[in-house]
């Protein structure tokens, strides 16, 4: 593979990570934890837009227990935020071939 043709490569795939990384903001994904009881929505960006407590929650006595649950359907959206990112930028690699150790997004 020449050189320039590596660089045209690199170039385009920029500008798709640019475009990728711009629809992120608009791009949402659900948490949730307790079957259901808590629910937050993250965008692409892992940014928090929403949350969601079931009612039976809201008891004084169960605030370790809902903690908990905001912790883990929190995780639980970020790292539904992050697959869909590596996904979306696997697809805007396509078949660029990077030399060993190089690692995306720059």
């Amino acid at each position: 593979m020449n050189i320039a043709k590596m660089m045209k490569q690199v170039q385009d795939m920029q500008a798709k990570m640019g475009d990728m990384q711009n629809r992120l903001g608009d791009v949402e994904v659900t948490g949730q934890s307790g079957g259901g009881l808590v629910t937050v929505v993250m965008n692409g960006k892992a940014e928090m837009r929403k949350i969601s407590i079931d009612a039976k929650l809201l008891d004084a006595s169960e605030k370790e227990m809902l903690e908990d649950l905001i912790v883990v359907a929190s995780n639980d959206a970020k790292a539904k935020a992050e697959a869909m990112i590596a996904g979306e930028t696997e697809k805007v690699m396509g078949g660029l071939q990077l030399p060993p150790g190089v690692k995306l997004p720059f």
